[in-house]
């Protein structure tokens, strides 16, 4: 290359490096006003998380369940051994069927009764109507009469001693059914049931793990509306208002953002300072609010994602 034809690239490349800087200073711009920085708030997504734990204590038979399923409502997805507390009821049955077995059959025991009062009422009759004919003195009707009364105040009495009888055993056992209604609803909690539908967050057991009443086993949210959480100064509180509709805006691309309606569900009552995340010492000093944004999910909102909002 000549001398002369190096002097001609040197002077283009002069020429062209200051242009390309000047290209890439205007892309950012405009990059920065698309993505810009008219937000009135921003903040991070978050779900309404639900930690379900275990009601039982035991070994944990079953537990169907992987981070990133989704799961139904009432949808049973494990299983706590009850061995033992199925045992224990079979026991309990046993002593309450062996207590209720005292209870007198009434029916049966105020038979014989029944009868003698049948036949002397019969006998009353045919008594009645002899002395109608005079074939039978007042006395003997009198007699009869006196028998048929004391049958059925035997009978009375011999009922309401089988009744009380009866009511004794009755709350005798009572206990016994109490403590089988505790443990048929133990054994019914060692089933684990999903509290609500959507999708597993976290997996804190496994099959074949011992657990306890109280511990953790998963984490789980309904990922079909998400709540964008901002904090917003005090001058902006007046402006907001519960159900109020805003825009919401993700990053889809370097270059593009990505728009979303959503609505304000819930605003706090009290100031707090804005969010550690916050560097500097003058920024922390100021007090904001905090404000939840529900938005319907399409897919594309994740926990933890940036997001900004423009009030309308």
């Amino acid at each position: 290359m000549t001398n002369k034809q190096k002097t001609f690239h040197l002077k283009k490349n002069r020429i062209i490096a200051p242009a390309f800087f000047l290209l890439i200073l205007f892309s950012t711009f405009i990059s920065c006003s698309q993505n810009g920085n008219n937000a009135d708030a921003n903040g991070y997504f978050e779900a309404d998380e639900t930690i379900v734990s275990s009601q039982a204590n035991g070994m944990i038979l079953e537990l169907n369940i992987e981070e990133g399923e989704n799961f139904l409502e009432k949808e049973m997805v494990g299983q706590i051994d009850t061995t033992q507390l199925y045992l224990t009821l079979l026991q309990l049955q046993s002593q309450r069927g062996a207590v209720l077995s005292r209870k007198p059959d009434i029916e049966k025991q105020t038979a014989s009764l029944k009868e003698q009062i049948v036949a002397a009422q019969r006998e009353l009759q045919r008594v009645e109507n002899l002395a109608k004919g005079n074939a039978a003195t007042s006395k003997q009707v009198d007699d009869v009469r006196t028998q048929v009364s004391l049958l059925q105040k035997q009978l009375e009495a011999a009922e309401n001693q089988l009744q009380n009888n009866t009511q004794s055993i009755t709350k005798e056992s009572n206990p016994i059914a109490y403590q089988i209604a505790i443990l048929e609803d133990q054994i019914e909690k060692t089933k684990i049931i999903n509290p609500i539908s959507g999708t597993i967050l976290a997996k804190y057991a496994k099959k074949n793990e011992m657990t306890g009443i109280g511990k953790p086993l998963y984490k789980i949210a309904n990922l079909d509306e998400i709540i964008l959480r901002i904090y917003i100064t005090n001058a902006q509180l007046s402006s907001i208002k519960i159900g109020q509709k805003v825009d919401v805006m993700i990053d889809q691309s370097e270059n593009n953002q990505k728009n979303y309606e959503g609505f304000i569900e819930w605003i706090s009552s009290k100031a707090e300072f804005t969010p550690k995340t916050i560097q500097t010492k003058e920024e922390r000093s100021n007090q904001v609010f905090a404000v939840k944004i529900r938005v319907k999910n399409d897919g594309y909102l994740k926990i933890g994602m940036y997001g900004e909002v423009k009030f309308q």
